[in-house]
């Protein structure tokens, strides 16, 4: 398929955002990305090396507004890193990207999160369902939504594609390779955070990034402010992922353990990432379930990797297993994907 439209993707060296960049590519689509320090950012995604790097910063408005002269959309893949400074980062970076929306003209892109809803609205969370979050990232998620929501009455269009806990091979800064398991080692035991038979929902980042693209590609059919949840893969009771890794990493089958939350509460005050896993344990006490009707009324299909071949894919990406020559080939044909 020839395609000549463009993309700006902001985070293109993350996870969600560098697995938007490379479905794009392989799609046809001419990608753009933001970065402060470009050659450095080229090397350190040599997956996504059709994509045109330009130097910038994200915190300046004027930065985004120029990268983004021309393009069709602009995909908002940043956070602010280490989690620090939430609220004096991530609605500034929001802001970056609505300027740029407003001058260029392109659609906004949104990865929405769970964080959004509190235990009111659960077990089975819609595009409807209200979002009343008992935590202060939660709350800040609301506020993002509801900028877009307001810019959109101001003629940026904006998609919002709501999903569960990343996975996937370059998702280093996930639940699955910061709390499951320890990237760059072989995996001899499992730390599982929630209770055994608790439901969980996970994103399988390629997944995702795929559904993402084929939603735009329906540009045409989209509200002007349009928001889908990617259901991934649902686990009734959610130690079926630590399952999955054992079934994986095979003999000898690594342990499942219990996530040690009293170490996560003692160190909370000294370390960041454990302050940030005990705001948001309670999505691992009670399940919550991402409703896809929308999606697949709209799709007809959402896209879907079976899990034992994406637990795979993943634990080889993140260095805990050898690469398979089909991952290599994989990414080979990713990273050589010309832009059209």
């Amino acid at each position: 398929m020839i395609n000549k439209r463009t993309a700006l993707v902001l985070g293109a060296t993350g996870g969600v955002g560098g697995e938007v960049a490379l479905a794009l590519l392989q799609r046809g689509w001419r990608v753009r990305s933001l970065h402060r320090d470009p050659q450095r950012a080229a090397l350190s995604a040599p997956h996504l090396r059709q994509v045109q790097w330009v130097a910038g910063d994200v915190m300046r408005r004027q930065d985004v507004v120029a990268a983004a002269d021309g393009v069709d959309v602009i995909m908002h893949g940043v956070n602010p890193p280490g989690y620090r400074n939430w609220r004096g980062l991530a609605l500034p970076m929001l802001e970056s990207s609505i300027a740029a929306a407003k001058a260029s003209g392109a659609r906004v892109v949104f990865p929405g999160t769970v964080y959004n809803f509190g235990p009111d609205a659960f077990p089975n969370l819609t595009e409807c369902s209200p979002q009343a979050p008992l935590t202060r990232k939660g709350k800040i998620r609301v506020e993002m939504e509801h900028h877009l929501k307001a810019a959109s009455r101001e003629g940026v269009r904006t998609l919002i594609v709501r999903a569960g806990d990343y996975f996937g091979p370059r998702a280093g800064n996930s639940w699955f390779a910061q709390g499951l398991i320890k990237p760059s080692r072989p995996v001899r035991s499992i730390l599982y955070p929630g209770r055994a038979d608790v439901g969980h929902a996970w994103a399988y980042l390629p997944d995702l990034a795929t559904t993402i693209v084929q939603l735009l590609e329906r540009e045409e059919d989209l509200a002007d402010f349009d928001v889908f949840h990617f259901a991934g893969h649902w686990f009734e009771a959610g130690i079926e992922m630590a399952l999955a890794i054992q079934r994986v990493v095979g003999e000898p089958r690594p342990r499942i353990r219990r996530f040690p939350w009293a170490l996560a509460y003692a160190l909370s005050p000294f370390v960041t990432v454990f302050r940030e896993m005990l705001e948001l344990r309670y999505l691992w006490q009670s399940p919550v379930r991402l409703d896809n009707a929308k999606l697949v009324a709209f799709l007809v299909t959402e896209p879907h990797t079976q899990i034992d071949a994406a637990v795979r894919i993943t634990l080889e990406g993140l260095g805990c297993l050898p690469a398979s020559e089909a991952a290599r080939r994989s990414e080979q044909a990713g990273g050589g994907v010309a832009s059209a």
